[in-house]
């Protein structure tokens, strides 16, 4: 993953953000599992939050995959046991058999759960085009 010098993204976040890409792109429910937490939650534009369950289910039968994914980190904070990286995100897949392929802001908030950073909550925001960084 590339990072941009707006803000020092740390290290393991880094780490942490190709190993959830990876999980994803791989489309194997197990290795997606252990990259977030039980409580995990997905915010998108079309649905809302969506819980853990739903998501895995929708993998696990084959009606969403991912073929690619890639993530610009721009801006992170650490502080305790929570952490978040929020930057830039494409991926490509199908859902519903259809192709599928979006560009979007992407915010991940990670807790540390028995010694190990996992992912609480993914923010999706399409980016519509719209100058990075900007106003």
């Amino acid at each position: 993953m590339q990072t941009m010098q707006q803000t020092e993204i740390p290290a393991f976040l880094v780490t942490l953000e190709d190993a959830f890409n990876t999980a994803m792109i791989s489309n194997d429910v197990e290795q997606i599992s252990r990259c977030i937490t039980d409580d995990w939650i997905l915010v998108t534009p079309e649905a809302g939050p969506v819980p853990r369950s739903r998501i895995l289910g929708v993998i696990s039968s084959g009606l969403l995959t991912h073929a690619t994914m890639t993530k610009v980190a721009t801006h992170a904070c650490v502080a305790g046991d929570v952490a978040w990286v929020t930057g830039r995100g494409q991926n490509t897949g199908t859902f519903n058999e259809k192709p599928m392929e979006a560009d979007e802001y992407i915010t991940d908030i990670y807790r540390r759960v028995d010694g190990e950073w996992r992912c609480m909550l993914t923010h999706l925001t399409p980016a519509h085009g719209g100058l990075q960084g900007g106003l």
